[in-house]
């Protein structure tokens, strides 16, 4: 790659950004959380790009990318592969500007990331299963046609445009001391940090960058380890809109320089961050835009001054969120599925459901079945779902059921 690819935005530079993404991308709500400041310990506030305009940061970048095209290329059209969010920024991004798009896509995305993409004019072609065959066929789109093919994170142009909202998140919270983001491949990061360590250095003053992976999909820690953006194989992640294998070379060499310190959440943590984010501050976000939330819930990050937690996406299949939300009130203690063995005769039943109701646990499914693996003839098997208020309630229950003599196992 040639060595210009590599060199990072200058402060003037996001300056100038600013004013080209302005002509579309919303400056966001900013929203204290009492909740979260008192998980951290510092004050917390909320930059809610889950509220952006195509529901993501992604369209600040895709624009400033397209408005830097001549003429000539523009005549080209554009092409780019995503899952959801890129797809829909370029989409709009294409359509402002009056360019033609073709966006590839795999089989099988999200129906609403499919019609917003389409409904904002763009060409959707769909092609494999996971992100790696639309890329590919991208690429090979772009060789073909001669069309202009939109990265989702590594250049420079890219950046610059993600690098506007760390300017914005820097006049909405002026005392900032430290701002949590989410990481795919590194396009926000990279543009969030390189802008405000640039602002903090003119300034005098200090803002720490953290960092956060989906531990199933964390590329970066390896990668710094090596001193080189490293590939990595992805396990399965709810957080699939940063479940990316491998860095960016360019947001690589700026996340290396400019990031201080990278966490990484489980999917459990994730799921509580959306739960949470829901109950507490109403906000509907997607799992990868929810990580700088589950990283405060989990533990992960150290108080230091107001902090700054982005929630970078709300673009959430109600299929998925409905999943998810289970998942989130498991995680949290408020959900508990439990199997019980019992003798086959009449009251059994009726009896753990007295037990269940004398603890205050509201039954939400019931199976009860003589066909289970390992029953004895004289025996039947349970299998019950129950809403807790919580881990001491959820305990509660367990040990009533326990104290009546039955052992009841958590599924």
């Amino acid at each position: 790659m040639p060595e210009t690819t590599l060199v990072a935005p200058t402060l003037a530079e996001f300056e100038a950004a600013r004013a080209v993404v302005a002509q579309v991308a919303d400056v966001t709500p900013m929203e204290s959380s009492r909740y979260l400041a008192d998980v951290l310990g510092a004050p917390v506030y909320l930059k809610c790009e889950n509220l952006q305009r195509t529901g993501s940061y992604k369209i600040r970048g895709a624009y400033n990318r397209l408005s830097k095209l001549t003429d000539e290329e523009k005549a080209r059209g554009v092409v780019a592969a995503s899952a959801g969010n890129h797809a829909q920024g370029v989409a709009f991004a294409a359509r402002e500007l009056g360019i033609k798009a073709t966006i590839f896509m795999p089989v099988g995305v999200a129906l609403p990331k499919l019609s917003a993409t389409r409904d904002y004019g763009a060409e959707v072609i769909l092609r494999g299963t996971t992100v790696t065959e639309p890329l590919l066929a991208a690429a090979e789109y772009a060789r073909e046609t001669g069309a202009i093919l939109i990265p989702p994170f590594d250049h420079v142009d890219v950046v610059t445009g993600q690098g506007t909202l760390g300017l914005e998140i820097l006049d909405q919270v002026p005392d900032l001391e430290t701002v949590i983001v989410p990481i795919g491949g590194g396009g926000l990061i990279s543009g969030v940090a390189s802008a405000l360590k640039q602002r903090a250095a003119r300034d005098g003053r200090r803002i720490r960058i953290i960092g956060v992976q989906a531990e199933n999909a964390a590329a970066y820690p390896p990668s710094l380890e090596a001193g080189e953006a490293t590939m990595i194989s992805i396990l399965p992640t709810i957080a699939d809109g940063i479940a990316v294998a491998k860095p960016g070379l360019l947001n690589f060499e700026i996340v290396r320089d400019a990031v201080d310190e990278i966490v990484t959440v489980s999917e459990d943590d994730t799921a509580r961050a959306l739960l949470v984010l829901l109950e507490r501050a109403k906000l509907v976000v997607e799992p990868a835009g929810a990580v700088a939330v589950a990283a405060i819930l989990a533990g992960k990050v150290t108080p230091a001054g107001p902090t700054v937690a982005i929630l970078s996406g709300g673009n959430i299949d109600p299929l998925l969120m409905q999943r998810v939300i289970s998942h989130g009130l498991a995680a949290s203690g408020r959900y508990l599925t439990l199997r019980i063995m019992l003798p086959d005769r009449p009251g059994q039943l009726a009896r753990i459901s007295e037990l269940l109701a004398e603890a205050t646990a509201n039954v939400i499914e019931v199976l009860h079945t003589r066909h289970g693996v390992g029953l004895q003839i004289s025996e039947v098997e349970l299998d019950v779902s129950v809403e807790t208020r919580g881990p001491e309630h959820r305990q509660h229950v367990v040990d009533t059921l326990r104290a009546a003599g039955y052992d009841p196992q958590i599924d």
